[in-house]
């Protein structure tokens, strides 16, 4: 990386640091975009190069994890099915959440406590759901606008959004294990459907 690109990175973070201290301090509403400019010692229109709105700054992380997700799926070894490659991935994820300071409470406490915050999530998990519908088509040999690559990635999406507690006071530093064989459970059912999908079309042909 080279120079310009660790000042950039280094803005970047001082931005997302300043916002979560004032998010806790002041809380959410309560703290301008502004008040993270100054925080971080940048000037608005520096914050508004780096993040288009307050909500963004909440998941600053996201654009990194997209992409991390479409490379895993894009470049899956033969064989291994989206479910295989999106397990993976989370384990992975949660792992690096786990080595993280504490931001991701903040962050389930201020989904749980702002719309603004929570639509930006539901926006955000729109495009993740996109992104596993095409990777289901390429599984089933379908266009990624058929219905059935679409109703399995709704239904990936909505076994992730439930391992996410309702509650902001329940929030854990980690996902446990129950959680996890919670969400295996749900991709071997999804996984199961795939595969009666594909057998029940290869009988047809």
């Amino acid at each position: 990386m080279g120079l310009r690109e660790r000042k950039k990175e280094q803005t970047r973070r001082a931005i997302e640091d300043a916002a979560f201290r004032l998010f806790e301090e002041r809380g959410y509403s309560a703290t301008t975009v502004a008040d993270i400019a100054e925080a971080a010692d940048i000037a608005p229109r520096t914050f508004f190069a780096y993040f288009p709105s307050k909500e963004a700054v909440v998941f600053g992380d996201f654009d990194a994890s997209f992409d991390g997700l479409a490379a895993r799926l894009r470049d899956r070894e033969d064989g291994e099915t989206t479910f295989e490659a999106l397990r993976a991935w989370i384990g992975d994820l949660i792992a690096d959440v786990q080595e993280q300071d504490g931001r991701e409470a903040v962050r389930h406490r201020l989904i749980c406590d702002n719309e603004a915050v929570a639509s930006h999530q539901r926006h955000i998990m729109g495009r993740f759901e996109q992104l596993v519908a095409e990777s289901v088509a390429v599984d089933l040999g379908d266009a990624p606008g058929d219905l059935q690559p679409k109703l399995v990635a709704a239904a990936a999406v909505a076994a992730l959004m439930a391992m996410q507690p309702e509650d902001k006071s329940e929030h854990k530093k980690s996902v446990d294990a129950e959680g996890l064989a919670q969400l295996d459970d749900a991709f071997a059912f999804l996984r199961g459907g795939i595969a009666a999908l594909q057998e029940r079309r290869a009988a047809a042909q």
